[in-house]
């Protein structure tokens, strides 16, 4: 049963709407119903939304076997995109017991590209005092994704010589932060006009993959993070230390049914008859990740790299945006 404090939400909210698969073009501003919360569901008015690769997939509907996996064969099976979000508790079912009305929380929610998003209670925190709703927006599948690289399934130490590739993109300026505040050296891999934030992020060195080969023998690192490339396993187990670790965070190449699929899944097949462990992981959403996360924010370990700030009737331009890889750090969706 739903929280009497829900009432009958019957009103309509403006929202971005898709009813089929395509580029940014199948996008629309729409005015629909608000969404109705079940008992552990939270009902958040939306101050401010982020961008992150994985809505562009479904937006796009690729790789096919996304599809396959019940995501929407024709089309997407939820007509509002949108996963990220920062904005404050409307109502409450009646079995969440962490927020109240009126709460500012951030988190991962369904159809956040709206005014009001429905958010699982345990995909949700408390809002970071110190952040804006914009800051906090960009934190949960970015931040998440690179929290879950670096400790559970990258098992970084202090210490340690950790390269980023990708450190400048939306998971890549957070791994750079947080691999820092893990007590690890940190060398960051990005294109010659983005070099300047990664070093800003904190990063001890930098590398311009357009000259400079991280693999080329003279560095070797304990912990590689290769977020959304696709170079050969071969090519990272050669900059890797004998007993080192690569976590595949992405793969943007690959046949559009599988995408960078076959990568990992050579990856995962090699890495028991080799000396190095390689390493790929679909993230999980949860709050215990975002409260670790709220932490390492208010202690001034970690901070959201904004590039571009949207209002809601131009998420096609924003997702124009973030295919072009121009995006520097994060981009924000205002509502």
């Amino acid at each position: 049963m739903v929280s009497e404090q829900l009432g009958q939400v019957t009103a309509h909210m403006r929202a971005i709407v898709q009813d089929a698969y395509g580029d940014a073009g199948v996008l629309r501003h729409e005015r629909i119903g608000r969404p109705e919360v079940a008992d552990n569901e939270v009902l958040v008015r939306v101050h401010a939304a982020g961008l992150d690769r994985g809505t562009w997939h479904l937006m796009t509907g690729k790789p096919y076997l996304m599809r396959i996996a019940g995501l929407g064969f024709r089309g997407p099976k939820d007509r509002v995109p949108g996963r990220d979000l920062a904005g404050t508790v409307e109502a409450i079912g009646s079995a969440v017991t962490r927020f109240a009305v009126g709460d500012e929380v951030y988190g991962v929610g369904r159809g956040s590209f709206a005014e009001y998003a429905v958010a699982v209670e345990g995909k949700l925190a408390h809002k970071p005092v110190s952040l804006s709703f914009e800051q906090a927006a960009v934190v949960p599948i970015s931040a998440g994704t690179a929290l879950q690289a670096l400790t559970d399934h990258g098992r970084i130490e202090t210490g340690q010589q950790v390269l980023v590739i990708g450190a400048s993109g939306g998971v890549g300026s957070y791994a750079v932060q947080l691999a820092k505040a893990f007590g690890a050296e940190v060398t960051g891999v990005a294109s010659t006009a983005k070099l300047d934030l990664v070093r800003s992020l904190g990063a001890d060195r930098v590398l311009d993959y357009t000259r400079d080969d991280y693999a080329g023998g003279s560095h070797h690192y304990d912990l590689i993070l290769d977020i959304a490339g696709n170079p050969k396993l071969s090519r990272l187990r050669r900059a890797l230390t004998p007993k080192g670790t690569a976590v595949l965070v992405g793969g943007e190449d690959g046949s559009n049914l599988t995408g960078g699929m076959n990568r990992s899944l050579r990856a995962l097949l090699l890495s028991p008859f080799v000396g190095q462990r390689l390493a790929w992981f679909v993230a999980k959403e949860r709050a215990s990740d975002l409260e670790r996360l709220t932490n390492l924010i208010e202690t001034g370990q970690v901070t959201p790299s904004i590039d571009r700030t949207y209002p809601l009737d131009r998420v096609p331009d924003a997702m124009r945006h973030l295919a072009s890889g121009q995006v520097r750090g994060k981009a924000v969706i205002t509502i």
